[in-house]
């Protein structure tokens, strides 16, 4: 009895799950065909039992609502013979939206080994055109950026070797200054001494000019005092070889004027004194 009740509400429960199921189904599609595409993943999503169709429908919901991620994910979940085709087809599109165009084209390869589809093979065609494409851009791009690095590098070295040029010219200009400043220095060292040696040179000169000038002097008055020395020893001894005269008295001029008078000659004469004084006559004419 226990069994029998338990199965007739098995089977009132799987009929009433069915019912809720189809009902979601039914509003999942309606949400998709409005554009709702979020609201059918999510009434997709709350089914408890997801079969291939509800896969395959989920996964279109979360393509159109832009999670690729999502939508790979979920056709690869589907293994119906006639939908698995369908499934790679719609999961190299989300690769291809998702820029990933390798995966894309290994998709589309994959799905028409399970059946031709004329719309697998354009997409597949298209891919691989964008592909070469996108390769002749990446070369064409490698090559100018190849280009532009060699250009840069190029530069780069250039500008390197401008640098140590300006560098070695700037170091050379540098000792340059500093020689010339050393030979500056060296130059105004040597006027100096020059100077220098030139003043006391002078000075020694005048020093002994001088000196040379005084011993003119010295050797003009000791001339002079020679000469003068001579010149006087020279008169003394003429003086001492000249006879000298007596002065004579008063008595005897008076006897030489006395006697010229009478010659007849008229002298005056000076009286003369004598060293010792005047002398007296004590004799008459």
């Amino acid at each position: 009895m226990f069994k029998t009740v338990g199965i007739v509400m098995f089977l009132q429960l799987t009929l009433f799950g069915g019912l809720l199921d189809f009902k979601t189904i039914e509003n999942a599609k309606t949400a998709y065909a409005e554009g709702n595409y979020t609201k059918a993943a999510s009434l997709y999503e709350s089914l408890d039992d997801k079969n291939d169709d509800v896969l395959f429908n989920l996964g279109d919901a979360y393509y159109k609502a832009k999670r690729y991620e999502d939508a790979i994910k979920t056709y690869q979940g589907v293994q119906k013979p006639e939908l698995k085709a369908k499934a790679l087809h719609n999961i190299g599109n989300a690769y291809a939206n998702s820029k990933k165009i390798d995966e894309a084209i290994a998709s589309y390869e994959e799905a028409l080994k399970l059946g031709n589809d004329e719309d697998t093979k354009y997409n597949l065609e298209l891919l691989k055109k964008e592909k070469k494409e996108q390769q002749k851009k990446q070369n064409k791009d490698q090559k100018k950026n190849d280009k532009n690095s060699k250009d840069q590098k190029n530069k780069d070295q250039k500008n390197k070797d401008q640098k140590q040029k300006d560098q070695k010219n700037k170091k050379d200009q540098n000792k340059k200054d500093q020689q010339k400043k050393s030979d500056q220095n060296k130059k105004q060292d040597q006027k100096d001494q020059k100077k220098q040696k030139s003043d006391a040179q002078k000075k020694a000169e005048d020093k002994k000019k001088e000196q040379e000038k005084k011993e003119q002097e010295k050797k003009a008055k000791e001339k002079k005092d020679k000469e003068a020395k001579k010149e006087k020893a020279k008169e003394q001894k003429m003086n001492k070889s000249t006879p000298k005269e007596e002065p004579i008295s008063d008595m005897q001029e008076r006897k030489y004027k006395k006697m010229l008078d009478k010659r007849g000659i008229k002298t005056l004469m000076v009286p003369l004194k004598n060293k010792g004084g005047p002398h007296e006559e004590t004799t008459a004419w």
